[in-house]
């Protein structure tokens, strides 16, 4: 009997704008804030330290991904160059980080677009219709991923021109700004905005619905991550030199509070409504890549082989999306966006440690980028795991144990049998 199997859809475009989906929206509605309470305006710093990391990290998942067109992503990757447990810890640090991220991007979009006391019930509505969204098939969710991407860009444009228009905060960039927490403060500045490039991996996990995958999920990381950074690096410019370190590390909204002290009063509503459709739009392509994820490993029976099911009209994991849906509406009825956000990178981070070690051994025609690139990014998801929140950090140890002690105790069960 053959394992069940996924149609592929998507063409160079929509893997590139789920790529976008991702990232776009994360990084610029969610992460500046926590930065900037780490590091001021040294969060700069940090940004460049985040893109070099996810830049080694992408081109490893490039490499990777050129070889291995299936979906699973980095977990079957691992698997097939490193053996089945490399599989397991990177399938498990991503389905845990990402989860995470779910809750932490429903709770934003509750924060832009519901009224003051109903964050969590809108935010659990949220999780609901796209669960159903992605139920009705991959490209329907890569159509609306494209629709909100380009109301996502317009928004930060309109964001970046009424930043512009905005007076600047004296000595925003002065030394002392730059180095306020300390190399410490600076590092744990780029493990949070880490959160915000990690968007590549879903294209990689889609490896089964792109058409031509060896050619277009490398070329389609690559131009997604390209085009994330520039929008980082302007939105963190405005944002600084509009409220200042201080300004920024106090907001839980600071594009948003950036557009309104630029005294254009349309601007700000835009930019909320722009902020809640990035939400939405990473929400998406999330729960479409920790699906498949969780099919893959159910398929190779590392989560229960019951989310191993391919629906026959619509040719989605839906059971796996079902799961993933169930599980994000419990978080988000607990957790702190904060929280989440570190959270999230720990596992992130954990999953791309184990794609540039794969990608490290391979030889041959697979290789398209230098080692030194993995080299880099292996060295610097360690260090910026280490440097995370402590909370984040105990809480992402003691949770990949747990995925762990599982998979041993059913593997001891199974040879029992």
């Amino acid at each position: 009997m053959s394992s069940p199997s996924l149609q592929r859809r998507l063409g160079l475009g929509d893997a590139v704008f789920i790529g976008l989906g991702s990232m776009i929206g994360a990084g610029v509605f969610a992460a500046f804030g926590p930065a900037a309470a780490a590091a001021g305006a040294g969060l700069l710093i940090g940004l460049a330290l985040a893109a070099v990391v996810a830049f080694g990290n992408a081109t490893s998942t490039a490499q990777l991904a050129a070889v291995h067109p299936t979906s699973g992503g980095v977990y079957a990757y691992g698997r097939a160059e490193l053996g089945p447990w490399w599989g397991f810890v990177a399938g498990w640090g991503f389905v845990i980080g990402k989860t995470a991220s779910c809750a932490a991007m429903a709770l934003t979009f509750a924060a832009y677009a519901a009224p003051a006391g109903w964050e969590r019930p809108v935010a659990i509505a949220a999780v609901a219709a796209l669960a159903t969204v992605n139920w009705f098939g991959v490209t329907r969710t890569a159509q609306l991923t494209r629709i909100l991407v380009v109301v996502v860009l317009l928004t930060l444009a309109v964001a970046v021109a009424a930043g512009a228009a905005a007076p600047d905060s004296a000595g925003w960039l002065a030394p002392r700004e730059l180095w306020p927490g300390g190399v410490y403060g600076v590092l744990q500045s780029a493990g949070l905005l880490f959160f915000a490039f990690a968007g590549y991996a879903r294209i990689a996990t889609m490896g089964e619905e792109v058409r031509d995958p060896a050619r277009t999920i490398p070329r389609a990381i690559v131009l997604a991550f390209a085009g994330a950074v520039v929008v980082y690096t302007l939105v963190a410019l405005t944002v600084l030199s509009t409220l200042g370190p201080a300004g920024t590390a106090a907001s839980t909204e600071p594009v948003a509070a950036a557009t309104a002290a630029s005294g254009w009063p349309f601007a700000e509503p835009v930019v909320r409504v722009g902020a809640a459709a990035a939400s939405l739009g990473a929400l998406l392509a999330l729960i479409a890549g920790i699906g498949r994820t969780s099919f893959a490993m159910a398929r190779e029976g590392d989560l229960p082989r019951v989310l191993a099911v391919v629906h026959p009209r619509w040719h989605v994991p839906h059971r796996a999306d079902a799961a993933i849906g169930v599980v994000v509406v419990l978080l988000v009825a607990v957790v702190d966006l904060r929280g989440a956000i570190g959270f999230s990178s720990f596992g992130v981070l954990l999953y791309y440690l184990v794609a540039n070690i794969a990608a490290f051994r391979q030889r041959g025609e697979a290789r398209r980028y230098p080692r030194a690139l993995q080299v880099v990014g292996a060295i610097g998801c360690v260090v910026l795991g280490v440097t995370l929140p402590w909370q984040a950090v105990v809480a992402g140890v003691v949770v990949a144990a747990v995925g762990v002690a599982y998979r041993m105790l059913r593997l001891r069960f199974t040879r029992a049998a």
